[in-house]
């Protein structure tokens, strides 16, 4: 069923009729033929079925992609052009809503009232108009804001195979920008399982956070040009909201991989020859459509922050590739600290940000930023030592170091507000000046002679550690 921002006001000029139907991909035959990227809308009434134009084959004949169940499509049936892209309704009502790719609510509430629309394919704002990211966005979580700062107005992605925590961070993100920065959020569930969706939607509403959020979803189980557009759709309300609002708009896509991947579904039913490692050819054009959107303007900023899922955890992969050049700064999540129950699996030796310098965050942070990487590289390169013969061989300077090291490991860990109810770990949300305090007296010595027990799972030193009485 088309919703009705898809059907034009106008009496629409005919296009033709279905020629073939070969799952997804309609074949429609008529004159003249409507441009790349318009909305059609087959058969009338009550049974209605949107399409969306990829390709011309000739002066008559183009290839639509449905962008809904095929079954029920037939040849002969009757196609209208709609004169437009796929369009949504946008309304400050949007927030605290769970949308489809159409702007039709998910959550079995009425829909929300709009007297504007907005077409999901649109160009980014021209270069005169934009702001470069330049100011740092305190997220409370310590690992990050200390090693890998984000950019007000950046792209962040969060890189990692499945099960180490990505969607859990994305989730504590969302909760940091609605409660530290009173900011608002659109998040992209991109071939989300249905599991996943109601989890992140009721663990939204329990947090307090949903009235400052919008989902939108386009799940597994829909047809590869839903799961292609759902992210544009999802940024049609991010752009939306920062023009309007002009408040803090963090934008969150779960899971970008996915999205290249419906790229490659869809290339691949339209008869594309594969590129690299059987990718579409037309990948690196696809992922810089939806990125160079994603901008600050003088009207607000667009901060996005993107799980990667990486394949067999080769970051050299073509899709990865193709996000990891749009982005500031880069989070990479790893198997092995999940597995000796470090979370966030933070691999702060892989991660790095463009933030990180000094004359962005600051001499201080920058040196005390270092400090910690320094300690961390140095335990690495002790470890096939310490396995072998054990760390009382070492040094005492190299077992000094180690020792902090591991101190500052556990101490940047940290219990997340969205898992309070799982964990029984209260949230904990950290100022930046705190960490780097922190931080900085670890490295000089002075929480020597503290356990790592004590450094684990809590929040500034000053507090007490999660699970304990004051």
């Amino acid at each position: 069923m088309v919703p009705e921002s898809a059907i034009p006001t106008a009496s629409a000029p005919y296009t033709g009729r279905v020629a073939a139907v070969a799952g997804p991909v309609v074949t429609v035959a008529g004159e003249p033929a409507p441009a790349i990227h318009h909305a059609l809308v087959a058969g009338e009434g009550k049974t209605t079925f949107p399409l969306e134009v990829f390709q011309h084959l000739d002066q008559s004949h183009i290839r639509a992609l449905a962008l809904c169940r095929s079954s029920g499509l037939y040849r002969g049936m009757a196609v209208r052009d709609t004169g437009a892209p796929v369009r949504v309704p946008v309304d400050p009502a949007c927030l605290g809503r769970l949308l489809n790719l159409f702007g039709e609510p998910l959550d079995g509430a009425p829909a929300f009232p709009a007297q504007t629309y907005r077409n999901i394919v649109a160009p980014p704002p021209p270069l005169a108009a934009t702001r470069p990211a330049a100011d740092v966005l305190a997220t409370g979580i310590k690992v990050i804001d200390l090693m890998c700062p984000f950019l007000r107005g950046g792209k962040t992605g969060l890189f990692g195979g499945a099960g180490v925590g990505k969607t859990v961070l994305i989730m504590e993100f969302l909760h940091a920008v609605a409660r530290l920065h009173q900011g608002v959020s659109v998040f992209a569930g991109v071939g989300e399982r249905i599991r996943e969706g109601h989890e992140l939607w009721h663990q939204m509403e329990t947090a307090g956070v949903m009235p400052s959020v919008t989902l939108v979803f386009g799940q597994m189980d829909e047809s590869p040009g839903v799961r292609f557009r759902v992210g544009l759709t999802a940024l049609t309300y991010a752009e939306y909201l920062r023009d309007s609002s002009h408040r803090e708009v963090l934008f969150v896509m779960d899971n970008a991989y996915r999205f290249a991947q419906a790229g490659s579904e869809v290339s691949g039913l339209l008869g594309r020859l594969p590129g690299t490692v059987g990718y579409q050819p037309t990948l690196v054009a696809e992922v810089a459509e939806l990125q160079e959107r994603i901008v600050s303007t003088r009207a607000g900023a667009i901060t996005a922050v993107e799980a990667v899922y990486v394949p067999a955890d080769d970051m050299t992969d073509p899709a990865v590739t193709a996000i990891l050049n749009h982005l500031d700064t880069v989070v990479v999540l790893s198997r092995a600290q999940a597995g000796r129950g470090i979370y966030p699996a933070v691999a702060v030796l892989e991660s790095r940000s463009r933030a990180l310098d000094a004359q962005t965050v600051g001499t201080r942070h920058y040196a005390v930023a270092q400090a910690v990487r320094e300690h961390l590289a140095r335990q690495r390169e002790l470890e096939d030592i310490i396995a072998m013969l054990g760390i009382e061989e070492l040094a005492p300077a190299d077992r000094r170091i180690v020792e902090r090291a591991r101190r500052l490991q556990a101490y940047l860990t940290q219990p997340f507000h969205v898992t309070a109810a799982g964990s029984g770990l209260t949230g904990a949300s950290v100022r930046l000046e705190q960490t780097i305090a922190d931080c900085e007296a670890f490295v000089r010595g002075k929480f020597d002679d503290v356990p790592e027990t004590d450094c684990y799972m809590r929040g500034a030193m000053a507090e007490a550690p999660a699970g304990t009485t004051v």
